[in-house]
Order: structure tokens, then C-alpha cells, then sequence
């Protein structure tokens, strides 16, 4: 016999959402400490749908609790590629953006992290070379790294390295995401954006057993940020010009991070005139068909740097200052609705491109990011000298993410160039 299925609301309310097999359930508890509430359901089993999800933090909103624990699994083979875990039919959403607030106590220890799996030096010298790649293609990137690096002599670490890719024939999310899973990264949440026809999964990086003290890669690892466009919602001739040149690919989504390591395109050059028709329709689309797998920017954590500019709008105001334009969709400075995490950004730069048809043209490439993240609330009594990354706000934000991506859009290119 069938039970029904629970989806979580914005409230972290509980509502009827298909049925689910008995033996694959979970215990969730939802407790409103506000009000006091507790309600309690049975819930799709996440491990059975994801394994390597045995927890998940979701960014806060609010003073909540949500604890997950495993009962049993799936008999059947469990899925392996990311849009399942979303897709419509699910049961339960448990990676949406809506999720409830998972919180700690004062006191409470950092939360268990799984170890990095593999060489590390192996796995860095590879974000080297995805590094050097994007360095060597956009001069403002390295401008800014530079000037950041040159004040106090600052090191600089990475809050998080974002690409793109196209969700068709397994270009999507998986393709990249799998260089990162078979070193320790664990799968985190996914965030939905309707009006670009994007979604996007980010990773949190594993433990290594001794201190991060260098800089950029070989500081610590950071967070991997990866986005895919839902080209099924895309109109016919777009899917068409995407189609065509995955499928020209082959198995080059195996190779997604030896392309980005190397700064090669699986595909073949377009024509100019498609990568014209895909820009009229989604310029997310026209920037990853020339772009392929490179790594789409990286973030500056501020509140890691050790001078005044750990202050992200002092650095905003120290960049302008020294000539780069920043990105100003929904203004240049980026709040979560909790306040917590601020983020900014530049504006991309524009490359040569020499397309198959032999025309020459100007596409934008990439750009750097910058993010403070603030300490959670129930932290916020801790002596600066004890603050931990892991006390402070994690995760991304919608609101915040869809105003970034517009760093490569024409219209910030445009402002930019006058």
C-alpha cells in the first residue's frame, strides 16, 4: 500500500505531493522554534535517491531546525544523473531552494566533513591549469587578482569556481560535476532560475588533513558552482544548434574537465550566424557555445583577506576606484534576503573568436566574483579569533545568482565598453 509523499513549502510547511513506497521513507522533523511547532512526516529516503547525500545544510532564512535521518532505501538501482533529483514525478524535492533553515547550536562542533578522496596535489594542479587558462583569457581577472594580492601583501582565497553547461545528450551538470564527486565533493542544493531556463547545483569541497596556508587553488578548496541550461525549454531551432554540436562531441562530456583544464572546446567552431541566433534567444547559450567547459569565473572570498578590503563594499569601492567597471544589474552590490551574503561582481571581458565560417568576431568570456559571507546569528558573541568558515552563512542565493549571471550579458558588455 502507497503513502503520500510530503513536499516542503517556503514556511517549511507540509503538503501532499504524489505517493511514495512505504519502505522508502525517511523520518523528517520540522520544528518552528518560533512557534513552538513541531510536526512530523514521512518523507522520501534523500540517501536513496542521491547516495552521497547522507545530510544537508540549506542556507538560513529563518530560526529553524531540519534533521534528516535514513530508514531504509530504494531496492531498486538507484539513479545516477542530477536532473532525476528534481525532475517533475519526484515525490519530494529536498534539494529546492525553499527547504528550511538547518541550524546549529552555540555549541556544537564543526559538522562532520567527508575526507578528500584521491592525490590533492593531482586534483590541484588541475584547478591550475583550469586557473591559468581563465587567468590568460580575461586580463581584468588577473588585474584584480593582482591588485587585491598587492594590498598588505593579502592572500587570496576562493569562495567557489562556477561553469556552464548545456542540459542535453549528458553535457548538463553531471559532466562537470564528476571530476569534483570522485575527489570528495558532496552535492549540495539546487537552485532553479525560470526566466533564464537555468538550474544549478553547487558542491561543498571534502576535509584535508593539514592547514590551508597557500593561495588561490592551493589555498582551501573551494566551492563548485555549476549551472546547466534546460535546453528542452528552449525553442526548436535553438535546440537544434545545441544539439548539433554535442552530439558532434561525441563522449566529450567525459573529458569536461580536461577541456576546461586545457581550454579546448569539445565541439567544433560554430558558425557565427548560430552563436548569433542562440544570443537573440539565451545569451547564457551563446556564451557556453564558444566557451565550452572554461571556467566561467572565480569568487574572492573578502572576508578571508586580512586587510580593510575584507569589507566587500570597501573592495567594491577600491576596484572602481582603480578603473574596473563592476556589474550593476539589481545594483552593484548583491544581499541575500537574510543579509548575510553579499556578493558583487566585474563585468566580463570580450575575446576574439574566430568562427568556423571564417568571421572574426568580439564574444564575452568571463569574469571574477567577490563574496563576503557573514556570521550566522547564533555566532555572532564569538571572538573574532574563533570565527570559522563554518560559522558563517553558506550556500547561494537565487536573487543573487541571477543578477551575477548577467556579468557576461550584452547589456552590462555594452555599459562596460562606453
Amino acid at each position: 500500500m502507497g503513502m503520500e509523499g510530503l513536499a516542503l513549502g517556503p514556511t517549511c510547511g507540509l503538503k501532499s505531493h504524489g505517493k511514495i513506497r512505504d519502505k522508502a521513507a525517511s523520518l523528517l522533523i520540522c520544528r518552528h522554534i518560533s512557534g513552538k511547532k513541531m510536526e512530523a512526516a514521512a518523507v522520501t529516503s534523500f540517501s536513496s535517491i542521491f547516495p552521497l547525500y547522507s545530510t544537508i545544510r540549506t542556507t538560513p532564512r529563518s530560526s529553524t531546525f531540519l534533521s534528516l535521518r535514513s530508514l531504509t532505501s530504494f531496492p531498486s538501482p538507484l539513479p545516477t544523473s542530477f536532473p532525476h533529483l528534481s525532475s517533475p514525478g519526484n515525490s519530494v524535492s529536498l534539494l529546492n531552494r525553499s527547504l528550511c533553515t538547518a541550524t546549529r547550536s552555540h555549541m556544537e562542533p564543526e559538522p562532520p566533513v567527508p575526507p578528500f578522496q584521491g592525490a590533492e596535489s593531482f586534483f590541484r594542479n588541475v584547478l591550475g591549469s583550469m586557473e591559468t587558462v581563465y587567468l590568460n583569457r580575461n586580463p581584468t581577472a588577473k588585474s584584480v587578482l593582482e591588485l587585491v594580492r598587492s594590498v598588505d601583501n593579502d592572500r587570496i582565497c576562493y569562495d567557489h569556481l562556477a561553469f556552464r553547461t548545456f542540459g542535453v545528450n549528458g553535457y548538463g551538470i553531471d559532466s562537470m560535476a564528476q571530476f569534483f564527486l570522485d575527489f570528495g565533493y558532496k552535492p549540495r542544493e539546487e537552485l532553479r532560475f525560470p526566466a533564464k531556463k537555468l538550474r544549478a547545483l553547487w558542491f561543498s569541497p571534502p576535509r584535508i588533513s593539514h592547514t590551508d596556508t597557500g593561495t588561490g587553488v592551493h589555498g582551501p578548496l573551494p566551492r563548485i558552482f555549476i549551472s546547466e541550461l534546460l535546453v528542452d525549454q528552449m525553442s526548436p531551432p535553438a535546440q537544434e544548434i545545441i544539439r548539433k554540436y554535442t552530439e558532434i562531441s561525441g563522449s566529450g562530456n567525459k573529458h569536461a574537465a580536461l577541456a576546461s583544464a586545457q581550454g579546448f572546446l569539445t565541439w567544433e567552431k560554430p558558425l557565427y550566424s548560430e552563436f548569433q541566433q542562440l544570443a537573440r534567444e539565451s545569451e547564457y547559450a551563446a556564451w557556453t557555445l564558444v566557451n565550452g567547459y572554461a571556467v566561467n569565473h572565480v569568487t574572492i572570498s573578502t572576508h578571508q583577506l586580512k586587510s580593510h578590503l575584507r569589507n566587500i563594499e570597501m573592495l567594491n569601492q577600491f576596484i572602481e576606484e582603480n578603473g574596473f567597471k563592476l556589474n550593476s544589474e539589481g545594483g552593484v552590490l548583491k544581499v541575500s534576503p537574510d543579509g548575510l551574503l553579499l556578493q558583487s561582481s566585474t563585468v566580463a571581458d570580450s575575446v576574439s573568436f574566430q568562427f568556423s565560417d571564417g568571421v572574426t568576431e568580439s564574444v564575452p568570456c568571463s569574469y571574477i566574483e567577490f563574496a563576503e559571507r557573514l556570521v550566522l546569528p547564533q555566532y555572532k558573541n564569538l571572538p573574532d579569533k574563533e570565527v570559522k568558515e563554518y560559522h558563517r552563512r553558506d550556500g547561494f542565493e537565487v536573487g543573487n545568482a541571477d543578477k551575477i549571471f548577467e556579468s557576461t550579458s550584452k547589456d552590462q558588455l555594452t555599459r562596460r565598453a562606453a
